[in-house]
């Protein structure tokens, strides 16, 4: 499967899908650390969906996609220090990168819609 070219903003903190800002993998990971997290929200997300009907299966396995998706800095505290709030969830014409967006061509926000 070929990985979705999703705009990113410009300091790298989200990319743009489904018209939401989304939190992206600290960069500050080393990489098998990274590696590690990525195998594990992939085990979670395939458990979530072989949990099927199972209400306590569901609700560990999504746990675990939550525990992944927080050692990847993708929930959870910012992994930047510069004191600017998470804006994650957010459309990016609601948010701080406004300008960023309205700036993009068409096709550039038609992959992140």
């Amino acid at each position: 499967m070929a990985k979705k070219d999703y705009p990113r903003t410009p300091d790298g903190r989200y990319f743009v899908s489904r018209a939401r800002l989304w939190r992206c993998t600290d960069p500050g990971l080393d990489d098998s650390t990274r590696r590690a997290a990525v195998k594990a929200l992939m085990q979670a997300r395939r458990a979530v969906q072989l949990a099927g009907d199972d209400g306590a299966a569901q609700q560990a396995a999504r746990a675990d996609v939550d525990a992944a998706k927080r050692r990847l800095g993708e929930r959870g505290p910012v992994w930047w220090d510069d004191g600017a709030p998470d804006e994650g969830g957010m459309h990016p014409a609601r948010s701080s990168y406004a300008d960023w967006w309205a700036a993009l061509d068409a096709e550039a926000r038609a992959r992140g819609e």
